[in-house]
């Protein structure tokens, strides 16, 4: 069979073993064709309007996988070339990912995700640094639908209390707990052989559910069925979390690993055990409204 024109597979071996456990083989193949390696005009317009960006990779030292915050003045992030967004800030001193990406190719999963329209992009590919800050040559490029988005307009700034103050460990303290407990959004870096994604969780405030200081889980609500995230943690359990205070700026950042349970009704609930913690008072200049919830966020179970 001449096999010269067929486009090469978008998934990896991960992503169709968890394709084919759910039954959206075909449907994934359908949402697949959005993904390429080139940045369309309407995608490197959106980028330009964001005033923030997430990235995840893995730590080159302890092999620790983070989702990392990174923000500036609509701008910061721009489409330079038909495969390279160029970005004119860098990660704060101390982040987990500096190291990272000081280095040349590092393969990184970043998320434009912008709460004001609902809309959110994925570029994944290899970064390296540049005199004012990064380039990332992109390997995928595609769009998700705004599902389990909680839209949020743009208030502001706060005004700057000085350098970002940090705080590590190894397990949440109860702040942190009540912070992941009131949260109906955070991100997710995960990683593969060959590259890493970052994406997006979304629900109603408590869909993430504190076990203990060391342990967290929230259900896997259907999407696009990509399932890019889970495919990766079927062969690299390592995964790096991000939640923000939308309020106060903050970033909570841990590292550790996932596993996915799957239910007979067909329900998917991801575990994830907490290995670090770094919060960052004051990580993100921004300040957002509070959120108008998405109609797609499923109801929450009853307790008690």
């Amino acid at each position: 069979m001449d096999t010269t024109n067929t486009p090469p597979d978008p998934y990896r071996p991960g992503s169709r073993a968890v394709q084919d456990r759910v039954g959206v083989r075909q449907l994934a193949d359908h949402v697949g064709r959005s993904i390429g390696p080139g940045i369309r005009p309407v995608a490197a317009a959106f980028l330009e309007l964001q005033p923030m960006l997430v990235i995840g990779a893995a730590d080159p030292a302890g092999g620790e996988v983070w989702a990392s915050l990174l923000t500036g003045e609509p701008g910061f992030v721009r489409a330079t070339a038909p495969h390279q967004i160029s970005l004119t800030t860098r990660l704060p001193a101390g982040d987990p990912l500096t190291p990272a990406l000081q280095r040349e190719g590092t393969p990184v999963g970043t998320l434009a995700l912008d709460p004001r329209t609902r809309r959110r992009m994925r570029l994944n590919g290899r970064a390296r640094p540049t005199p004012r800050g990064l380039a990332i040559e992109a390997d995928q490029v595609f769009s998700n639908c705004p599902k389990h988005l909680q839209r949020r307009e743009l208030l502001g700034t706060r005004t700057p209390q000085g350098t970002p103050h940090s705080t590590s460990g190894t397990a949440l303290t109860p702040a942190q707990q009540r912070l992941i407990t009131e949260s109906d959004t955070f991100f997710l870096a995960t990683v593969h052989e060959t590259g890493a994604d970052a994406s997006h969780r979304g629900g109603n405030p408590g869909f993430v559910r504190v076990l203990s200081p060391r342990e967290l889980e929230w259900p896997d609500y259907p999407g696009n069925a990509m399932f890019l995230t889970l495919g990766n943690l079927t062969a690299d359990p390592r995964a790096g979390l991000l939640f923000l205070d939308w309020t106060t700026g903050a970033a909570l950042q841990l590292t550790g690993t996932a596993t996915t349970a799957y239910a007979p009704d067909g329900s998917r609930t991801v575990r994830f055990s907490v290995a670090g913690v770094r919060e960052t008072a004051g990580a993100s200049p921004w300040v957002w409204s509070a959120p108008e919830y998405s109609p797609a966020n499923p109801p929450l179970p009853l307790t008690g």
